[in-house]
């Protein structure tokens, strides 16, 4: 597992911040009546105008989290800061919003009754400026019951987008666009943290991740298992991912290597993460009748397959 370290109180960090949580630790009791841990010991700090990506498997302790950052929720230890205050008086301020994967609409209103109603609430709101930002002038008279689950994650988009909050928060924030609607929305977000506006958001879109975030937050089981930019996280782990046409058999065989860390079949190839891939190249050419080899660095996805994976048998030998 990558060896990291949460990002101590300095002249870097100041109270004024918009996220810094310390030691936080949320636990939860189970239908059985079994208590379990959700959260365990997290430290984050984001400074004003990053663009977060906040990555986790099912489970990981992600959603639980960011109820603590809104203010839905509170931590059993630790403390959230948001901007120096409690998250429910920066959420009451409008200092911060928050895009979730659902609830929050009526259905029988159209699009741009939803955010007048709602832009009624925030002095000076404008708000044909927000449906033209979150991409929604052609659906203005739309009902929402109407609109598919991207058109209503992009409407979220606009509420959010109301109070001209200094802090984004984003669950799943694309799920259901399609890739012209997200391309265009994450242009939006770019566009609104070069004003200084910081962003935190979880994905299972890994190329998301990796195009748009300046830093990479990764957890499970309730801790961060790395922290660092997208390069960062790559290079930290070493070796490359060599992938070829060849046969079950061989691929098995090839697997069994101590220069093989996983072989994944995908797609009509089997896909060997390596510690060295010249040495793995020659085995390959040498040894099998393998075709169409390619060499490729690692993807983010790969690093955190393997990061999770590291911290989980780690987790069970402790």
């Amino acid at each position: 597992m990558i060896e990291t370290r949460p990002r101590p109180v300095s002249e870097e960090v100041s109270s004024s911040d918009p996220v810094r949580l310390s030691s936080v630790v949320k636990r939860f009791t189970d239908a059985k009546g079994e208590q379990f841990t959700a959260v365990d010991g997290i430290d984050l700090n984001i400074r004003r105008g990053e663009i977060v990506a906040f990555l986790g498997p099912n489970g990981a302790g992600k959603t639980t989290t960011i109820d603590m950052l809104l203010g839905l929720t509170r931590p059993d230890e630790g403390s959230v800061r948001l901007f120096g205050g409690e998250p429910r008086q920066a959420v009451r301020s409008g200092q911060v919003a928050a895009v979730l994967q659902t609830g929050g609409l009526l259905p029988d209103l159209t699009v741009e009754a939803t955010v007048r109603m709602l832009g009624s609430l925030h002095r000076g709101a404008d708000v044909d400026a927000v449906l033209t930002r979150a991409g929604l002038d052609e659906l203005r008279g739309r009902r929402v019951a109407e609109c598919s689950g991207g058109e209503q994650q992009r409407l979220r988009f606009a509420l959010a987008l109301l109070s001209g909050p200094e802090l984004l928060v984003l669950d799943e924030p694309t799920a259901g666009m399609d890739v012209v609607a997200r391309r265009d929305f994450w242009a939006t977000v770019r566009e609104d943290t070069e004003r200084g506006m910081t962003v935190m958001f979880a994905t299972h879109y890994m190329e998301e991740a990796d195009r748009f975030a300046d830093r990479v937050v990764m957890i499970d089981r309730g801790r961060v298992v790395v922290d660092g930019s997208v390069s960062d996280v790559r290079s930290a782990l070493s070796g490359r991912t060599v992938s070829a046409r060849i046969s079950e058999r061989s691929a098995a065989a090839l697997a069994e290597s101590p220069l093989v860390r996983s072989c994944t079949p995908r797609g009509g190839r089997y896909h060997f993460d390596t510690t060295d891939s010249d040495a793995l190249l020659r085995l390959l050419i040498e040894q099998t009748s393998a075709a169409d080899i390619e060499v490729t660095p690692r993807s983010l996805e790969e690093a955190f397959m393997t990061l999770t994976h590291q911290n989980r048998t780690e987790g069970d030998n402790r």
